[in-house]
């Protein structure tokens, strides 16, 4: 969870840099391998990314703000599309940060904001603090 956006960065364990929210893979993964459940973190699947289904009780696709520019560019023609199907939303995966445009909160809060991301509306009490 990014909490000045509202919204949730996905790491992969590709990428090696930071995540806006001050963690490297390796320091999100610590907190839900083991089969032990951390509030505000959550492992899946790069194909469950695009799904309708992918958080569906915070509000869905909608809520992703950041991911690394690799995973975007595999992840992006579904994820477009399940985007268009739920919000009308069309290149919602240009709305999305990645490394290139924001490594820390503020800056991507400020990419969000200049792209009208959809996260940035939506109700915070459906992401558990």
């Amino acid at each position: 969870i990014e909490p000045l956006s509202n919204g949730v960065c996905i790491a992969n364990r590709e990428y090696a840099g930071m995540t806006p929210i001050g963690m490297t893979f390796p320091d999100v993964a610590s907190m839900t391998g083991g089969g032990v459940q951390t509030p505000g973190f959550m492992g899946h699947g790069k194909h469950f990314i695009a799904s309708k289904k992918f958080m569906k009780a915070e509000g869905g696709v909608g809520r992703i703000v950041w991911m690394p520019k690799d995973l975007k560019d595999q992840v992006a023609e579904k994820l477009n599309a399940t985007a268009k199907e739920l919000y009308n939303i069309d290149n919602f995966v240009d709305m999305i940060g990645d490394e290139t445009v924001a490594e820390d909160p503020e800056t991507l809060l400020a990419y969000l904001e200049e792209k009208g991301h959809p996260a940035l509306d939506m109700d915070q009490g459906r992401i558990p603090q």
